[in-house]
């Protein structure tokens, strides 16, 4: 089967050629450099070829939700190229249109994550139907496949995607009910969730910090990294990806700017400035810099927390499994520090609970308190991040 890479890699050359993924859906690669997908089928025994659009504009996902559909038409014993089909208001097309709508708002890897979803579990059962003649049990059929699986959590994801596409088509006048709205009383109850494992007594999160200084050593770039992601509480791709520059002064005290990139957001908020983060940087923070650019010896790298290879960031598992060797397995992960610093902080210092909200990058309860609560509590978050601090290398004592 093709990769996105593969895609992606495909040159054009003296000849026309294909890269065939499956069930007789390839990439069609012409020497002008355009790259089409194309399905092979056969239908009232003749072999017969259809044209579903030119990459990027259609990627792999998209193409292989078309096949299915297509190979869903010819189950019922229709042309899948025939106009009518191609002009039905079936559930596909509809999901397409609501894809299209919804997905600038989301990250490219949710959005291809949703549509992918749809061909997988959705499109091969309800995609070739009229959008208006499917009913509850239809819809139901398909989510009890998903839930038969094992997948309770991804058969209720589904069945509120089903639930968004007929709202949608309800309000294009497409259909008049939702089929989906009531079916989730027919479904399997949802499970708990299990919380990523977090420390959260304080004398078992300097444990840690001085297990890992202990098996890597105190100069370890993982066991740096770490120790940093601890002190400032955020998401671990915001620490493999920090840079020195984003590091400047306010009041006269070091903040981290985190760019809203490396930030859990939607895409359309991803590319805007105003999101980025700010996180103060306490007295052991600055510490854990100090000793990285020590150790780097003027020939500073552009991350403050390279890989091994000194260009690229740090390994996505490196903090982990440095966990996982100290001993920590089932107790902690990268994650987890923000948990920590929560349930730690939030005992200490109840009355700065609006603050460590703003210092894990939480948004305000409510859209009416986000779109005018524009605070930062800067000056709170520094005392909280001090303090936090002070607490992690145990310079602070309770008096």
């Amino acid at each position: 089967m093709l990769t996105i890479g593969a895609v992606k890699a495909a040159t054009p050359q003296a000849r026309a050629y294909k890269l065939f993924d499956a069930g007789g859906l390839h990439l069609h690669v012409a020497p002008t450099g355009c790259r089409s997908w194309r399905l092979k089928y056969r239908h009232g025994g003749r072999e017969k070829l259809l044209t579903f659009g030119r990459f990027p504009e259609i990627s792999l996902p998209e193409a292989r939700a078309m096949r299915e559909t297509a190979k869903a038409a010819l189950r019922e014993g229709r042309d899948p190229a025939a106009p009518v089909y191609a002009t039905d208001r079936t559930f596909y097309a509809t999901a397409c249109a609501w894809h299209a709508l919804r997905a600038p708002g989301w990250s490219t890897t949710h959005a291809a994550d949703v549509l992918a979803s749809l061909a997988r579990d959705v499109f091969p059962a309800i995609g070739a139907m009229p959008i208006a003649a499917i009913t509850p049990p239809d819809v139901l059929s398909a989510v009890r496949a998903v839930e038969a699986r094992g997948q309770c959590e991804t058969a209720r994801r589904i069945r509120q995607r089903i639930g968004a596409i007929f709202g949608y088509a309800m309000s294009e006048g497409w259909c008049t009910t939702n089929p989906a709205a009531t079916t989730a009383r027919a479904m399997l109850p949802p499970k708990l969730t299990q919380p990523h494992p977090a420390l959260t007594e304080i004398e078992s999160c300097r444990d840690l910090l001085t297990a890992c200084d202990h098996i890597a050593g105190p100069n370890n770039m993982v066991a740096l990294a770490s120790r940093f992601l601890a002190l400032t509480a955020v998401r671990l791709d915001a620490v493999r990806g920090m840079r020195w520059e984003e590091i400047e002064l306010i009041d006269s005290r070091p903040v981290w700017r985190v760019p809203p990139d490396r930030m859990k957001l939607a895409r359309s908020k991803k590319q805007d400035a105003r999101f980025a983060h700010l996180v103060p940087l306490s007295a052991a923070a600055i510490a854990v810099l100090d000793r990285v650019e020590a150790l780097e010896r003027g020939a500073r790298c552009a991350l403050v927390f390279p890989g091994a290879g000194g260009s690229g960031p740090m390994g996505e598992r490196a903090i982990g499994n440095l966990y996982l060797r100290a001993g920590f397995a089932g107790r902690h992960v990268p994650h987890g520090w923000r948990a920590s610093f929560s349930t730690i902080m939030n005992e200490l210092m109840p009355e700065h609970r609006d603050a460590i909200d703003l210092a894990l990058a939480h948004a305000g309860k409510g859209k009416v308190e986000g779109a005018y609560n524009r605070a930062q509590l800067l000056g709170q978050r520094r005392a909280l991040f001090d303090r936090w601090g002070e607490l992690l290398t145990g310079e602070y004592s309770k008096e």
